[in-house]
């Protein structure tokens, strides 16, 4: 835990930013939100990797992206070694750090059977990742499953396909080594809506996740936070503006410090009519921003979220 204290202590962490406030911000602009789509993210417990995904064209292309912390300084963007053959996306480590795992719909063997997607996770050996291996049938089956979130007793939180509903949060508990078979959260966390991507606490005092046609929505699926009191999850609580927008926010991560909160946004500065007519340098200015339309990743201090 000495390291993890170091790596977290330095002002401007991440990428010579300054702290965020207690408002959104654009999450290292022009380095990880550019132009493209770029969403969900996972910071390793030591503060020295950062995982994140690069979905273009609402998910035509989903690739996972990595950077490294090294002499406090981070390396430029590149392809995540496991990644950039399938569609990959929505990375999560490990409590201890030695696992990442993250959401793929590759194939479970070499003759390249179509699969959904499906959880799976990689080993850290001699410093590198490697060897993908497909988290079982226990927690994936014949639906999608996305968005993994992992706990220090080893717990596994996801979102999978539910009767009567898109999307719901479930939950495989780590019994013995291996793990039970998936059970719905309780209905202070899902509803009669469409509930998905939750990151959950290591610790399990809170779970924070989206929901999209709540009354409470503001348009296109909101975060919400739970607090977990004596092991009984509480009704859920909407987080509001400008955290919740009207485009879609989802995609939570707090860092292993708790000091910092992510999530993905949609929200643009676009607005038609135009103020006056464009030029095409124009067009090709406003498109190669990061408020283009497509999704971004944002933070801000996470006291206040933590606090509700």
């Amino acid at each position: 835990m000495i390291k993890a204290c170091l790596a977290f202590s330095q002002n401007k962490i991440f990428f010579n930013q300054n702290p965020p406030v207690d408002t959104p911000e654009i999450f290292a602009p022009g380095i990880i939100s550019d132009q493209f789509g770029n969403r969900d993210m996972a910071i390793s417990p030591n503060g020295d990797e950062l995982f994140y995904t690069l979905q273009y064209s609402r998910g035509l292309i989903s690739t996972i992206l990595y950077s490294q912390r090294i002499n406090s300084k981070w390396t430029t963007p590149e392809v995540a070694s496991f990644s950039g053959l399938y569609n990959d996306l929505e990375p999560a480590f490990s409590a201890d750090g030695n696992k990442l795992y993250f959401v793929s719909n590759r194939p479970l063997n070499q003759s390249g059977d179509k699969k959904d997607y499906d959880i799976w996770h990689v080993n850290k050996e001699n410093g590198k990742w490697l060897h993908a291996v497909n988290a079982g049938t226990s927690v994936n089956s014949a639906k999608d499953e996305f968005y993994p979130s992992l706990t220090k007793n080893g717990n596994i939180y996801f979102t999978r396909g539910a009767e009567g509903r898109e999307e719901d949060i479930f939950l495989c508990r780590l019994t013995n080594g291996k793990y039970t078979a998936a059970e719905a959260m309780s209905d202070s966390v899902n509803s009669t809506s469409d509930e998905f991507n939750a990151f959950v606490d290591p610790d399990e005092t809170f779970i924070i996740f989206s929901s999209f046609g709540r009354k409470d929505d503001m348009g296109n699926g909101d975060l919400y936070v739970s607090q977990n009191v004596h092991g009984i999850w509480m009704n859920a609580i909407h987080l509001p503006a400008p955290i919740n927008s009207t485009a879609l926010d989802y995609c939570p991560h707090v860092s292993p410090d708790k000091k910092y909160f992510f999530f993905t946004s949609g929200r643009h500065d676009i607005k038609i009519p135009f103020e006056q007519q464009q030029t095409i340098s124009s067009l090709h200015s406003l498109l190669q921003n990061p408020l283009n339309g497509y999704d971004n990743i944002y933070w801000m201090n996470a006291e206040k979220i933590l606090k509700r």
